[in-house]
């Protein structure tokens, strides 16, 4: 079977079309694929399918095999993928919209020279405590203090399509620090759908650093869906303007939250390179 290995900002997944996907048990094969050791290694797998209401439809799972809603930096990928080895190949759109568990999403393409960046409409973040979900005593969990173990830890939760449970530090957590805080943070018992956690240091009203820790797949370089929260977490509470670079340990992403709701996020994607799975 072809796949494909593309990664964005170093957050890496294994592509596969609709001739590759079809009849396979997805959340297995993304399992033994994903697994570093044993297949291709990757934070994902992605299966590009056909649509009736979009260009495509996306769907990613976890190493676990668990199916998350949405991954920011998945689908520039999977636009990259559609117009290069899928439907779209050979054809030049300015948009491509992907249709998601979390709803449509339209891509825009941004070419300039040699160099091809995408823009996504992330749709709008949403606050409200059951719809994150987040089991909270408010209305919405903002700078919450939440419960941890003999502590409390102030967390501003948001939907994305997907929850984010966003942590404002002083200074960067240590590897120690963040390997402990994050797993027990995303499986905290007041995320009945586990979370996505980050950990966010402001360096400027217009420039935030993020740390990440993915339910389902542990510590990633990026997570395009976590730097749009972050910067909707960082806004809500004062701590940044509408437009921030997000610095990510794999590369900066650029957020914009419009005065009218959704949220842009402009990245890259890129083909690390294509194989042959035997397994």
């Amino acid at each position: 079977m072809e796949f494909v290995k593309m990664h964005g900002l170093g957050n890496d997944f294994v592509m596969l079309g609709h001739e590759q996907a079809r009849d396979r048990n997805l959340p297995d094969l993304a399992r033994r694929m994903c697994d570093r050791h044993f297949g291709a290694g990757a934070d994902g797998l992605i299966a590009v399918l056909p649509a009736d209401n979009a260009d495509f439809t996306m769907r990613i799972f976890n190493p676990d095999g668990s199916e998350p809603e949405m991954c920011g930096n998945g689908v520039r990928c999977a636009v990259k993928f559609y117009l290069e080895h899928g439907p779209g190949r050979g054809s030049n759109p300015d948009t491509v919209t992907v249709n998601t568990l979390a709803g449509l999403r339209p891509v825009s393409i941004v070419r300039r020279g040699s160099e091809t960046a995408y823009t996504v409409d992330m749709g709008a973040p949403v606050f409200e405590a059951d719809k994150v979900p987040v089991t909270a005593d408010a209305d919405r969990a903002l700078e919450y203090p939440l419960p941890i173990g003999n502590t409390r830890i102030k967390v501003t939760c948001v939907s994305m399509g997907n929850p984010h449970c966003v942590v404002f530090v002083d200074q960067d957590l240590t590897d120690t620090e963040f390997r402990m805080l994050g797993p027990q943070l995303s499986a905290h018992e007041a995320f009945p759908r586990q979370t996505n956690v980050e950990f966010v240091t402001v360096l400027g009203r217009n420039e935030l650093r993020m740390r990440v820790w993915e339910r389902g797949a542990g510590e990633t370089l990026a997570c395009g869906t976590g730097a749009c929260a972050t910067l909707a977490a960082a806004h809500i509470t004062g701590r940044a303007d509408r437009e921030a670079t997000v610095h990510l340990p794999g590369g900066d992403l650029n957020i914009q939250w419009l005065e009218n709701g959704p949220i842009l996020m402009t990245g890259p994607a890129q083909t690390a390179y294509t194989g042959v799975w035997a397994g």
